[in-house]
């Protein structure tokens, strides 16, 4: 299980899932460092009513108030602060999901363009061979998404689009986003019961 996880926000919709995933880590004991974009903080506003405070220090209480956390479980770093540990790969965190992924925020970590401390903490992720997932929310997909995409598989980068299945039949739409992150603590190999897994009613029946 990896104790220390670098959690980012950005543009694109599916700032539900984000949340979520931020509340189920913090849940499951641990520690995350989070960023977030400035077209973010619009996204949550729109689908959320969420107010993402500009000054990290603020969102840090904001979002430490909303789950409850003591200091030093949630840490929210500034799109510009350098001198966090996650910049350098001498303090990395153990792995890095970037959910929601906008397009622009992919195709900068693919080509290597870290104008901001997302990309660089994402940058620093691969460098130091460290699990990097990026959940990018577009419909339909170019073929620069997609060679974009390649490239950062070849790199090792998980790329898991936000795509719930339904075998589980979900009825409400916190049992989709549930399932979605779901997918993503498995591959941070984090424990949780958001869904039953499949073949497990088997012996049900």
């Amino acid at each position: 299980m990896a104790d220390t996880i670098c959690l980012a926000f950005t543009g694109a919709s599916g700032m539900p899932y984000g949340m979520r995933l931020l509340e189920t880590l913090l849940a499951a004991g641990c520690r995350v460092q989070l960023l977030y974009s400035q077209t973010a903080q619009i996204v949550a506003r729109q689908e959320m009513d969420l107010e993402l405070p500009t000054r990290a220090d603020d969102a840090q209480s904001l979002l430490r108030e909303r789950f409850k956390e003591s200091p030093g479980r949630l840490e929210v770093y500034g799109r510009e602060e350098w001198f966090a540990p996650l910049a350098s790969g001498s303090n990395p965190p153990q792995a890095m999901v970037i959910c929601p992924c906008s397009m622009g925020t992919l195709a900068a970590v693919a080509q290597g363009l870290a104008s901001k401390l997302i990309e660089r903490a994402a940058d620093v992720v691969i460098k130091e061979g460290r699990p990097l997932i990026l959940v990018p929310r577009e419909t339909p997909l170019s073929v620069i998404h997609l060679e974009n995409m390649l490239r950062l598989a070849r790199a090792g980068v998980v790329i898991l689009p936000p795509n719930p299945g339904f075998y589980h039949r979900p009825r409400q739409v916190a049992e989709v986003i549930d399932f979605v992150v779901a997918r993503i603590l498995d591959h941070l190999r984090v424990p949780h019961t958001l869904l039953q897994r499949w073949g497990d009613d088997r012996s049900a029946s």
